[in-house]
């Protein structure tokens, strides 16, 4: 390939997540968690966290390109909002549901794999009739930036409780309206 040559496209798609994807999702999980501190406490039991009881829906993204052998890319979260999801409290406008449980495989960021799967969640919270809200922790720039480059609104940031003796600032986030 020379510098004039475009890299071949990386192809996905996003489809709802099943029971037998959950192995290749905490495989990923792993990988992010050792790589960027997502999610900041290791869960004990990562197919249970991947699936809170508020669940909604899930989805992941999944390669297309069969050369390469690409499995799961990436893989989000759609829940009910309950007590402790701080974007959930601040938003005013109506029901909300929550984002959350987004990663990307960090060998496959920049491909528009984040973007792809939030818009899905955005969808689908739409077609419920809620409003997509979201914490992110404050240390976690690069998904701040996806969420502000999709045009999700900062709502504060706000310490929470995220166990017995850690206080993690977030910052709560709504989609556009």
């Amino acid at each position: 390939m020379t510098a004039n040559t475009p890299a071949k496209a990386a192809r996905f798609r996003i489809r709802p997540r099943t029971e037998a994807d959950l192995d290749a999702c905490v495989r990923v999980l792993a990988t992010v968690h050792e790589r960027n501190a997502y999610p900041v406490n290791w869960p004990t039991d990562p197919p249970g966290w991947l699936t809170p009881d508020a669940l909604l829906a899930a989805w992941v993204a999944e390669g297309e390109n069969g050369e390469s052998g690409e499995g799961i890319l990436g893989h989000i979260v759609l829940s009910r909002s309950g007590e402790g999801d701080a974007a959930a409290a601040l938003w005013t406008g109506g029901p909300t549901a929550v984002v959350n449980r987004l990663y990307v495989d960090p060998a496959a960021r920049g491909r528009g794999v984040g973007a792809a799967l939030l818009a899905r969640a955005v969808t689908e919270a739409g077609s419920r009739s809620l409003h997509p809200v979201l914490d992110v922790a404050s240390t976690d720039t690069a998904a701040a930036a996806l969420y502000e480059r999709q045009s999700w609104t900062l709502l504060a940031e706000v310490e929470q409780e995220w166990g017995p003796d850690q206080r993690v600032k977030v910052r709560c986030y709504t989609a556009p309206t």
